[in-house]
């Protein structure tokens, strides 16, 4: 293993934590959603469906982006997904208090897809650079961009909003996210053939070696395990993205005299990078499964709590709190698809267990806005959160990995990267 190896195996791992940082508009959306029901007047259900229409697109060009990825490489179809996203928010700078059509298609449709593309070409091609058991670390580190992209994102967009109005400010962060996200999918790239993680023998000459089997995603479908992964991490995520979503308006409905709702969406932000990096860390030792169960009952304790929470100092620990655990899920699920079914077909099998993320997305977010309108609180969707989650560490008792199948095959011999 040579030095240049590893240097490429980094670029890459962080190349793809940049595209996420770019990419995780997302969830600084409540800020833009508190936005457009102040200034445009519209209710907290119509403010979500940009955003609900995002949370699925993403998840279902996530397994379009991962096949594409697995088949094209990670570096196109990144491009592709740097494109999308400041097509779709420009597009979005068009949109009208009246109408919010160019705002759906162009947030909603676009912008999400590209998202599912840019998410999907980050994360494989970075683990495949380390051995199997760093898969929890890199997966953590790449994707506590996303997590971690609203602790700038937040205060930057609510900067715009207040300078510029709401059309402007998709325009100028549509701009900046169509060049940073190109540039930086330049830098990703698979291992070449036969490449060896450092931490693992090398292989000197070719020969007849045992390995573990590589689903592709007609064989992972056929497994239990698959929809028991898909079923808890839609729970984590339903959990999650409820507050996510509304964080803004809920911190001004339960404490009206605060000022901070934009520092609480930064606070929670910087959890679920935090979260994603130490869950990563913690599954690689203490098993997937594990930090699944730590992860649901912690949230759902959060989640009880958190219609108590009236201070400012409060919201905010409640709001790191959930992002945390929401931003674990997202690093122990993608370790735990790679561990299960191998990386080779990684893209499009992770893509299929992250739809599971989308439904819980759409759900969560029209859940809240829904009970809102309906009583003018948002505690019975805390309560709803926590029969969530309380399910979800009910089923990582039962999920085990599917029977390992060794399979024999020609390993070629160890090869440095370009």
């Amino acid at each position: 293993m040579s030095q240049g190896s590893n240097a490429k195996g980094w670029v890459v791992t962080f190349s793809g934590t940049a595209i996420n940082l770019c990419l995780g508009i997302l969830y600084a959306w409540s800020v833009i959603g508190k936005a457009l029901t102040k200034e445009w007047g519209w209710t907290a259900a119509q403010a979500n469906i940009p955003y609900a229409v995002a949370c699925g697109v993403f998840a279902v060009m996530m397994v379009v982006g991962g096949r594409l990825q697995d088949k094209l490489g990670p570096r196109w179809v990144a491009t592709a997904g740097g494109v999308m996203a400041g097509a779709g928010m420009i597009m979005s700078s068009f949109a009208s208090q009246e109408s919010m059509i160019l705002l759906v298609i162009g947030f909603g449709v676009i912008a999400g897809t590209a998202m599912g593309f840019g998410y999907a070409s980050a994360t494989p091609p970075a683990v495949k650079w380390f051995p199997p058991h760093r898969r929890g670390q890199i997966t953590g580190l790449v994707v506590a961009g996303y997590g971690c992209a609203s602790v700038y994102l937040s205060p930057l967009t609510t900067n715009l909003l207040k300078n510029f109005g709401i059309n402007k400010t998709f325009m100028y962060l549509g701009i900046f996210f169509l060049v940073a996200i190109c540039l930086f999918a330049q830098n990703l790239k698979n291992p070449p053939a036969g490449y060896i993680p450092p931490g693992m023998p090398a292989v000197s000459s070719p020969k007849h070696q045992a390995a573990r089997h590589e689903y592709d995603w007609h064989e992972m479908v056929k497994t239990p395990q698959f929809y028991l992964l898909w079923l808890m991490f839609c729970f984590g995520s339903f959990a999650g993205l409820m507050v996510i979503g509304s964080l803004a308006k809920m911190a001004s409905q339960q404490n009206p005299a605060t000022t901070l709702a934009p520092i609480f969406v930064a606070i929670l932000a910087a959890g679920n990078a935090g979260g994603r990096i130490v869950a990563g860390l913690v599954s690689d030792k203490l098993g997937r499964m594990r930090t699944v169960l730590l992860i649901a009952l912690g949230q759902a304790i959060i989640m009880y709590l958190f219609h108590f929470f009236t201070s400012d100092i409060l919201l905010a620990l409640g709001s790191a709190g959930v992002g945390a655990c929401y931003g674990a899920n997202l690093a122990v699920f993608p370790s735990t698809t790679f561990d299960y079914y191998g990386t080779k077909n990684g893209g499009v099998n992770y893509g299929l267990v992250f739809t599971s993320w989308g439904v819980g997305g759409i759900f969560g977010g029209m859940v809240a806005g829904k009970i809102f309108d309906m009583t003018k609180s948002y505690n019975t969707s805390f309560m709803v959160a926590v029969v969530i989650c309380l399910l979800q560490a009910g089923l990582s008792f039962i999920t085990k990995p599917p029977q390992t199948i060794l399979v024999t095959k020609d390993i070629p011999a160890a090869k440095t990267a370009d």
